[in-house]
């Protein structure tokens, strides 16, 4: 074992002032710290290139497939997959595609999915997103495939969950083969329309929009073609939105072309738009606006919207062979859709207005009519019927309100003695009122108001309706013996009744009606033939007709349950008297009337014997007495049997009309209605 005397020698202390002792040298192929560290350094560098080299040569960026589906999904509430490749060419505004998108449909619908796309490519800026705003340079969309649904509850598959933030800002945006597809099966509507992008435009730099396609809306035959702007103009209120669209369903056919100052609100519309048709009566099934059956229409205007109120400005355009101008409106915001017009013709057809009661206009030659009121025209010909008896239809008097101004200048009405009409059209609640319907007729006036109130199954109607000094010269223009006469006639005609068309309405009315004449004029020979007065006819034809003058005219009529009766008929000349008695039955169309003619003055060749006045409205027959005619003839044989001159006494007139109490019949005629209403 050592001892302590075995134990090495301490280190020697340096010696003052001596030089430091210099260290051994290293052994060979040992390294320095600093050398060991620059080697690290150049094997993280490799590595790092080696690592980068194998990312760019391996990486895939399907992998973020999943993030992309989930983040999409979560902000539209819809299933979103991704089946072809995600790909990105990086750069400050990378490039990214994506093959074989789906976004799914709401639950129940129809189709399973919404939307799909063969392609999707876009640019992003990276430095705008690191600011919280996304720009894309270019979208670009390849074999786009959107489909809208309405079901029969009215919910729509195109609402989503509201977002936060700003939304992005597209500057470069295509279509190519790109397909949109409406369906509202409640409502016969299936429709698809192709887009694609056309070339950009100069100026803005941005690639309309063409549109192409079809299908039913409605139940009507569709189909849509135009060319609109690029959907990056829809923003810029600087820049109106250009479109020219035009559609057709059915035959009804619309043109829109101009630019809208700011098409997301739809308003501000500066916008032309022709419409034309066969029938006003289809914009109910088209748009829900409830107009009456007319011939073949046609207008230009302008269309506007704002807020729930759709306009149509300035129209003009013809209905049949009326022309026809104005301003209306349609407001959906309300409980049912308010129409209200303005309207105005210079000349107004005034058969074109049929539809009103249900009657189709005239279809001989040079008048306007569409094929259905042709076959509508055909039928009423075959009938025996005149009033018309085509039903109103109550869902279209209940499913609006209205507020219309008609005004027409000059009416053409050849057969009847119309000048112009002027109309104030109220629908509320169901309830239609006329207030007024008034004519300028035989150069005095028609005022009338007209109530339907089709609140219940069965129509209850009303009209009161006054006569001011109608010219009787002008009554009726068709009597060519009327011509030369004159005179003011006043009435007033007040009816209730309850029927679904104007037929049923006459055949169950109450009511009366009385009208009368002072002083006139009329001519003699029309007189001679109601009395059939053969020696005065023959007077008067061979030397000339002349006027003679009317004392007065009275016309009391009481209505009850359709059946009108004659209270008291006179028509009173200086040469003759006429009474009438008798009724006319509105159920089934038919006069039952006797006119009874007395002569003032002697006639040596007269068959005095009463009118009977029978058939039906469409089918009058005016024919004498016989049975009076007969008396006279075997009078005239047996004085002729006697001696042959005194067969001639027979056919002697000595005048027993008498003058009548002209104003006494006047005031029992005026005072029958009051008193009756006065019951009511």
């Amino acid at each position: 074992m050592p001892t302590s005397d075995d134990a090495p020698p301490a280190p020697a202390e340096p010696i003052p002032g001596s030089a430091p002792a210099t260290p051994a040298p290293a052994a060979a192929g040992s390294a320095t710290p600093d050398a060991t560290l620059h080697r690290r350094k150049w094997l993280v560098l490799l590595f790092l290139l080696v690592a980068i080299v194998l990312l760019y040569a391996f990486w895939d960026w399907n992998w973020f497939k999943g993030i992309v589906e989930r983040r999409v999904s979560a902000s539209t509430g819809r299933t979103f997959h991704i089946d072809g490749d995600l790909a990105v060419k990086p750069s400050f505004s990378p490039l990214i595609s994506a093959d074989g998108l789906h976004l799914g449909n709401v639950q129940g619908a129809k189709e399973a999915e919404m939307a799909s796309a063969q392609r999707v490519q876009l640019r992003i800026k990276l430095w705008p997103l690191l600011q919280g705003k996304t720009v894309l340079p270019e979208l670009h969309l390849v074999k786009p495939v959107v489909l809208l649904e309405k079901d029969a509850k009215g919910n729509v598959n195109w609402n989503f969950p509201e977002r936060s933030g700003p939304a992005p800002e597209i500057r470069d945006f295509s279509i190519d083969h790109g397909k949109l597809t409406y369906l509202e099966p409640a409502d016969n509507t299936n429709v698809v329309v192709g887009i694609n992008s056309s070339v950009p435009d100069p100026k803005s730099r941005q690639a309309p929009v063409l549109l192409d396609g079809g299908g039913n809306y409605r139940g009507n035959a569709f189909t849509l073609s135009g060319r609109v702007d690029s959907p990056l103009q829809l923003e810029n209120a600087a820049q109106p939105f250009h479109i020219d669209i035009s559609a057709k369903a059915g035959a009804t056919k619309a043109h829109a072309q101009g630019g809208l100052q700011n098409p997301l609100q739809l308003h501000d519309f500066d916008l032309d738009f022709a419409i034309s048709g066969a029938d006003l009566e289809q914009l109910y099934r088209l748009l829900g606006i409830a107009l009456p059956q007319t011939p073949p229409y046609h207008f230009q205007g302008r269309l506007g919207h704002e807020g729930n109120v759709w306009s149509y400005r300035k129209f003009s355009g013809m209905v049949g062979d009326s022309d026809l101008g104005g301003d209306l409106s349609v407001d959906n915001g309300k409980k049912r859709s308010f129409l209200k017009a303005d309207l105005m013709s210079k000349r107004l057809d005034f058969d074109d207005l049929g539809g009103f009661v249900g009657a189709p206009p005239q279809t001989g030659r040079g008048e306007t009519a569409s094929a259905k009121e042709m076959a509508q025209a055909a039928k009423l010909r075959a009938s025996d019927r005149v009033l018309p008896d085509d039903p109103f239809n109550l869902e279209k008097i209940r499913g609006m309100d209205a507020d219309v101004h008609l005004r027409a200048d000059r009416l053409n009405a050849p057969k009847l003695p119309l000048q112009a009409m002027r109309t104030h059209l109220l629908l509320k609640d169901g309830v239609l009122k006329l207030d007024p319907l008034d004519f300028d007729a035989a150069d005095g006036r028609i005022q009338s108001v007209i109530t339907l109130d089709a609140t219940k199954s069965i129509i209850a109607a009303k009209a009161r309706i006054e006569l001011r000094q109608l010219d009787l010269g002008k009554l009726l223009p068709t009597v060519k013996l009327m011509k030369t006469g004159f005179g003011r006639i006043n009435g007033d005609i007040a009816l209730t009744g309850r029927g679904n068309s104007i037929g049923r309405m006459m055949a169950t009315s109450d009511g009366t009606m009385a009208f009368g004449m002072g002083n006139g004029k009329i001519s003699n020979l029309l007189l001679e033939y109601a009395g059939l007065d053969l020696a005065e006819i023959i007077k008067f034809k061979i030397i000339g007709d002349h006027d003679v003058t009317i004392r007065c005219m009275v016309g009391d009529f009481a209505d009850r349950n359709g059946i009108m009766t004659t209270r008291r008929f006179l028509f009173d000349t200086t040469d003759t008297l006429l009474t009438a008695t008798g009724s006319v039955d509105l159920r089934v169309e038919q006069f039952d009337l006797r006119v009874t003619a007395k002569p003032k003055d002697h006639s040596v060749l007269a068959l005095r014997a009463p009118l009977i006045v029978r058939g039906t409205f469409k089918y009058p027959s005016v024919k004498p007495d016989f049975k009076s005619l007969g008396v006279r003839g075997v009078i005239a044989v047996v004085l002729g049997a006697i001696a042959p001159p005194a067969a001639e006494l027979a056919l002697i007139e000595f005048g027993p009309g008498k003058n009548v109490d002209c104003s006494g019949a006047a005031a029992a005629a005026k005072a029958a209605p009051a008193a009756k209403a006065g019951k009511k």
